[in-house]
């Protein structure tokens, strides 16, 4: 039977689609972490108050690096390059999701634009990150080898997810409120069309190092094909409502250290 728990296990369980998983995963994070850190620091004067925030932002992301990079090495494993077609990262961002990188490598401040734009475009990619951690805290949380590092990363998750309602619902209420929605709306379809590519070139990939068959791979490749219809039919909406959190201020005070990593 598939299901996302025996296709994880099969992932976990042999080395090299493990290396794969993790190198994808450490590099995405150690972007975010990058970005966010630029992005603290070209925060315009008129909203330096977001600035400790963005940098903790920043610094939990590279910390997922630093603990998907620590997974491989327990296992004598080295990251692997990351194929193009499956780095969500780089793809948001030629797509002209978020800030470009020519921006953010530069000195000049961000204005208040930039930021809504940001933090926007954070709330919808990190609905996912939750959602997906979520998924496996529920089945593996409490895997000796992993479980640890995922609960971890779930928790941090939750936290960016509810900074960004928090922060948005701020701006909105400062008068932002229609770049906003149009941002969101924008950024949540364009997301929904990446992530539909990286999975299915994911798949391929996984399916070539664990010996998939033919009809296995069809099926895994169909399943992704009906998350994107359903996501594009009405599922995106999930990642555009702004709804103040319970968690407040999550983002306060330095990030939390990981030593067992």
């Amino acid at each position: 039977m598939l299901s996302a728990r025996s296709l994880f296990q099969e992932i976990l369980d042999n080395d090299d689609s493990y290396q794969l998983f993790c190198s994808i995963a450490a590099s995405g994070e150690t972007q975010g972490g990058w970005e966010n850190a630029r992005i603290a620091a070209l925060v315009p004067p008129a909203l330096r108050d977001l600035a400790p925030r963005i940098t903790r932002h920043g610094a939990d992301e590279d910390k997922h690096g630093r603990i998907f990079n620590a997974l491989l090495k327990k296992r004598g494993l080295e990251p692997v390059p990351v194929p193009p077609e499956t780095d969500y990262t780089m793809l948001l961002e030629r797509t002209g999701i978020g800030l470009a990188h020519e921006k953010l490598g530069a000195d000049a401040p961000l204005t208040e634009r930039d930021i809504v734009v940001y933090l926007s475009h954070s709330r919808v990619t990190e609905q996912r990150a939750a959602d997906q951690m979520e998924m496996l805290v529920k089945f593996f949380g409490d895997h000796p080898e992993v479980g640890k590092a995922i609960r971890m990363i779930s928790h941090d998750e939750d936290n960016h997810l509810a900074y960004c309602h928090e922060e948005l619902l701020r701006l909105a209420a400062a008068g932002h409120g229609a770049v906003i929605r149009r941002t969101l709306r924008e950024c949540a379809l364009a997301e929904i069309r990446i992530y539909r590519d990286v999975s299915l070139a994911v798949t391929s990939r996984m399916g070539r190092l664990l010996g998939w068959s033919k009809p296995k791979a069809a099926v895994l490749t169909a399943g992704v094909h009906a998350i994107y219809a359903y996501e594009r039919f009405g599922g995106w909406r999930r990642m555009v409502r702004l709804r103040m959190p319970e968690r407040r201020g999550a983002l306060d005070g330095p990030a939390t250290a990981a030593p067992a990593f």
